[in-house]
């Protein structure tokens, strides 16, 4: 609403401004009036144009504006020169000439203008302006706030208006499940906005004309060539597919998890009943399910358990040991005995 209040404001300014100095000698009503309302119109046209060009885009045009205007300068200069054409002639041409090489160079530098690389050109600091995208999902996760305070995040941060709206939504939400994780992604965002060493910025640019948040999410990477931090697999797979560059919180836990082999002996604490008959499941810290043989009767204590294999799939890595009851260098931990001693 801001925006537009903005726009109507300029048009009301522009066709006020006409009415009053009359140009062309226009008469005040209702000539100059009109024609100012409607060259104020034509310019918030042109601008609602240019907010949907990426900054590739917008360079190129930019050069190849100029580029077209010199070219149109020194051709005008020899026309000037040459007696055989009559005054008004020769500043026809001259017009004509610098409308054309604009609108070529503008179109050609439009069209070419996603070619350039703006890290070279611009040098790393400018590359880096805009370096990552927060989508909704990795704000309600909460993990990315860890990960910017430990530094492996640097560079500004980028929140959308339009995923700030759908964090807002989830908030308001009548289911409380929802209505907490909404609640609990405004407050990750409150926190990441604290740290003194980041630069975080709320974006308004916006892209009516597509529905999915996702897909806006994608549009606003390949215009301003940031990064989506997200933990979303669809989103994943649709940005690169896209060619966008994706930053996956749940590839870092998985690639950061210890690395454990079969044949190496690993102490866990069997919390539950496995599905498979005298089976007891574990968890690592890191969250990684332990499924263990013969270690039925163990829950609730802490035993060495040889690890057998390790399964990695998409939703994470699973381990798989077993329990050895009768072998000497295998000891249990009974974790009641253990808080007792303490």
């Amino acid at each position: 609403m801001g925006l537009w209040s903005l726009r109507v404001l300029f048009v009301i300014i522009l066709a006020a401004t006409s009415y009053y100095f009359r140009p062309f000698g226009l008469p005040a009503v209702p000539h100059a009036l009109i024609f100012g309302g409607i060259l104020a119109l034509a310019i918030v046209v042109f601008e609602m144009r240019v907010r949907r060009l990426s900054l590739k885009a917008l360079v190129g045009a930019a050069f190849g504006s100029i580029a077209g205007i010199l070219g149109a300068s020194l051709i005008s200069l020899v026309l000037s020169r040459m007696t055989f054409f009559d005054s008004p002639s020769a500043t026809f041409l001259q017009v004509l000439i610098l409308a054309f090489m604009t609108y070529v160079g503008l179109v050609l530098g439009v069209a070419k203008g996603e070619f350039l690389s703006l890290e070279e050109f611009l040098g790393d600091r400018a590359g880096k302006k805009f370096t990552n995208i927060l989508d909704t999902s990795v704000i309600i996760d909460g993990r990315v706030a860890d990960i910017i305070e430990t530094g492996f995040l640097e560079g500004q941060i980028l929140v959308p208006e339009f995923v700030l709206r759908e964090l807002q939504l989830v908030a308001d939400s009548a289911d409380s499940i929802k209505r907490n994780r909404g609640r609990r992604g405004l407050d990750i965002l409150q926190k990441i906005q604290k740290n003194a060493n980041l630069n975080v910025q709320i974006v308004e640019m916006d892209f009516p004309e597509i529905r999915e948040v996702d897909m806006k999410l994608i549009e606003l990477a390949r215009r301003t060539g940031a990064k989506i931090v997200t933990n979303d697999f669809n989103l994943n797979k649709v940005a690169q597919l896209r060619g966008v560059e994706v930053l996956n919180i749940n590839e870092l836990a998985n690639a950061i998890k210890p690395v454990v082999l079969p044949g190496e002996t690993m102490r866990v604490f069997i919390l539950k009943e496995g599905k498979e008959y005298n089976q007891g499941v574990a968890y690592l810290d890191d969250g990684t399910m332990v499924v263990v043989d013969n270690a039925r009767k163990m829950i609730g204590k802490t035993v060495d358990i040889l690890v057998t294999s390790v399964l990695q799939t998409t939703a994470g890595k699973m381990i798989f040991g077993k329990f050895a009851e009768q072998s000497d260098n295998k000891v249990e931990f009974d974790r009641d005995r253990v808080h007792s001693q303490m």
